[in-house]
């Protein structure tokens, strides 16, 4: 097996990229990203050090919303190229030591699936949720069969039937979890999973993955559907990973999933562990998230405590299932604002880069966030972007800023510009071309940060962490002697730390060290400044 393949065994130590293949790169020319664009950029991925690339949705799909309301599970989309090209996708990345995984879509799919198109006609197929009167939610039905159908998401996104936890006499359309339509899906996902598999794809991230099971209190029942997922996955695809959009790890690596997200939302907490880290708001977030003071801030309002708190959470729960399992940590995503987004600049991300690198969970680079690429406002709505009248997902799907590349070892010089969606207009946008030529810049401080995180085993997921504060600075201890200071804040900082001034800097920005008068060193950090001490040299 490959070690591209043989990803579960080392998660531990795996940093993520994520790529939005859209507006990633553009190899034919038509002006949408493509899986042979991807191909002509493996070499940049293996130079800048990932282990493993999530494409977003590339099934056949109407694209009502981008891809992820699927027509045909079992067919990359002509826009993106032919499952052959994604067989040659996955075998070049498998040679350069990158693993690739696609995003499944489990709990709906298209009103454009010949499964929905079949069900509309016949009254007892029920693959779908279906009720014969109106109910709040559903859609009316097309074809024969008339009726009302529950979508997951948008319209027409009818949710797949995967049975109801509980019966209620006053819904009759509520299906057990074992009744025949739930039991199809089931197989159905281990069909799709299983023809990918067979292409030389490692894994999946599974979008919505809470969502199967309905009126499922706790998820218990959505957690045995996963369970049954997992076992099948680790006795016929040994190695391949499954990664959930949950949102709270706590719950859903036990419930079979190799790892999570914090994200945007979910969990106890409504996602404060990931928005109190980043909350890339500035007028930019959806009002249903909420404004939540984030730490990485230049006013320094915030507070890393919440997310240290439902790490340790999850991390005790991982731990005590003891199947294994690690907590996701992504830079942004294609549902969230990036990291550079309103008055928060790429300088300011420098310090967010250093924390997902250095924490005890697995980093997830959302596409130009390594560049410093801003959430754009203002970019217009596409196949689905909009999701409240004051949030656009467009502005973080923007074309991947390649800049004038010239052919070389990171590939076939500049690509064609993707036109999917506009470029980021401002004329000083980041590009990689130029930060190639830079070695100061954020490009290669996210480079140095893979290669340490990978060089060091006290990085891995597994290595201990003691945190020292969670304010400013947010100060934590990896291994017992690699110390990490990191201040988002606009004003200088300060942090006791014995041996500090013996340490040996191994990634630093604005920081000096003083030695104690009598008492402990003390590291001072400027605004925006950070610091990777290896106190094991002192």
């Amino acid at each position: 097996m490959s070690t591209a393949v043989d990803l579960a065994a080392r998660l531990g130590r795996t940093v993520l990229y994520q790529i939005y293949p859209q507006s990633f790169a553009d190899a034919n020319g038509d002006g949408i990203g493509d899986l042979a664009g991807i191909a002509g950029r493996l070499d940049y991925l293996a130079w800048l050090g990932v282990d493993a690339i999530w494409l977003s949705p590339c099934f056949v799909s109407p694209f009502a919303d981008a891809g992820y309301d699927v027509a045909d599970f079992l067919t990359v989309a002509p826009r993106y190229g032919t499952n052959d090209d994604m067989a040659r996708l996955t075998e070049e990345a498998g040679r350069r030591g990158i693993s690739v995984l696609l995003d499944l879509v489990a709990g709906h799919t298209s009103d454009q699936h010949p499964w929905f198109r079949a069900a509309a006609d016949d009254p007892d197929d029920d693959r779908f949720v279906w009720s014969d009167v109106p109910v709040d939610g559903f859609q009316p039905g097309r074809g024969a069969r008339g009726g009302y159908y529950r979508p997951n998401f948008f319209p027409v996104q009818p949710a797949l039937n995967y049975g109801y936890a509980r019966p209620d006499p006053a819904e009759p359309w509520r299906s057990p979890v074992n009744a025949p339509g739930p039991v199809a899906n089931r197989a159905a996902l281990r069909e799709i999973m299983a023809h990918w598999f067979g292409l030389g794809v490692a894994g999946f991230r599974v979008d919505m993955a809470s969502s199967l099971v309905k009126d499922d209190p706790g998820h218990v029942e959505t957690g045995r559907v996963w369970r049954e997922m997992r076992a099948w996955l680790d006795r016929e695809w040994p190695g391949r990973v499954i990664v959930s959009e949950w949102g709270d790890p706590r719950v859903s690596v036990p419930a079979g999933f190799h790892a999570d997200f914090f994200l945007q939302f979910g969990g106890d907490d409504d996602g404060l562990p990931l928005r109190s880290l980043w909350n890339n708001g500035a007028g930019t977030v959806n009002l249903s998230w909420g404004e939540v003071p984030a730490w990485a801030d230049a006013r320094a309002r915030g507070d890393a405590a919440t997310f240290v708190r439902a790490w340790r959470q999850a991390a005790d729960a991982i731990a005590a299932d003891g199947r294994g399992g690690v907590v996701g940590l992504p830079t942004s995503n294609h549902d969230f604002t990036r990291l550079v987004a309103g008055a928060r600049d790429a300088e300011q991300a420098r310090v967010a880069h250093v924390l997902t690198m250095t924490w005890p969970a697995m980093p997830s680079v959302y596409y130009g966030d390594e560049i410093g690429m801003r959430y754009v406002p203002g970019t217009p709505t596409l196949e689905g972007s909009r999701l409240s009248p004051t949030y656009d997902r467009s502005g973080s799907r923007t074309p991947m800023q390649w800049g004038d590349l010239v052919p070389g070892m990171l590939g076939p010089g500049s690509p064609a510009i993707s036109t999917y969606l506009p470029q980021d207009p401002d004329p000083d946008r980041p590009t990689v071309a130029a930060q190639l030529a830079d070695e100061g810049s954020l490009l290669h401080l996210v480079r140095e940060l893979i290669a340490l995180r990978h060089g060091d085993r006290r990085l891995d997921v597994a290595a201990p962490v003691d945190v020292l504060a969670t304010g400013y600075p947010l100060a934590y201890l990896r291994g017992g002697t690699l110390a990490v200071v990191l201040n988002p804040g606009g004003a200088g900082v300060r942090l006791p730390l014995d041996g500090a001034a013996r340490a040996r800097a191994l990634v630093t920005r604005g920081c000096r060290v003083s030695t104690g008068d009598g008492g402990p060193d003390v590291v001072h950090l400027a605004g925006h400044g950070y610091a990777v001490l290896d106190l094991a040299s002192a």
